[in-house]
């Protein structure tokens, strides 16, 4: 009795883990399964589209931030390391990504790829000397970075999380 006691115990534990890890495995957003993820581990659900993000960055003033999460198509990444990318907003305007405590990076050829972007949105004002050190990581010449001789108020967002669309 005590056999089929314990025989009947240890096959409902047997059931209830492969249950739990069925269940784990249901509990991630099917759709993740089509991206590479980098940094904190986001799901793709309720991204909002770029064009609705700048929307809200055009109504923010510098030291304003939201947390957002947004899908959008890469215009240029670092290409010293992948430590940053630019992301099209509308047809007018981009955002500059940079990835929390420097803890992650992207890969550097996915210029014109689809990615989801988790964080910070906010608008700053960049120095001179920051604007010249992106574009040389851009692969700007000389030329176009001693052109640059005026700070400027960009779209930023720093990203916590990113997925990008395989």
């Amino acid at each position: 009795m005590k056999s089929l006691l314990l025989g009947l115990i240890a096959a409902l534990l047997l059931n209830s883990c492969k249950n739990k890890e069925q269940n784990q495995g249901s509990n991630k957003n099917m759709s993740t399964t089509e991206y590479a993820s980098f940094g904190k581990v986001i799901i793709s659900d309720d991204a909002i589209a770029a064009k609705s993000m700048a929307t809200h960055f055009n109504k923010m003033q510098v030291g304003d931030s939201i947390n957002s999460k947004m899908i959008a198509t890469v215009t240029n990444v670092c290409q010293a390391k992948g430590c940053w990318m630019t992301l099209k907003l509308d047809d007018q305007s981009e955002v500059m990504v940079k990835f929390k405590d420097y803890g992650f990076f992207v890969p550097k050829d996915i210029k014109g790829e689809t990615v989801i972007v988790n964080g910070l949105a906010y608008l700053e004002e960049q120095s001179v000397d920051d604007l010249r050190h992106y574009a040389k990581d851009a692969g700007k010449t000389v030329e176009e970075i001693e052109a640059i001789t005026e700070p400027k108020r960009i779209f930023a967002f720093e990203a916590d999380g990113v997925l990008l669309k395989q």
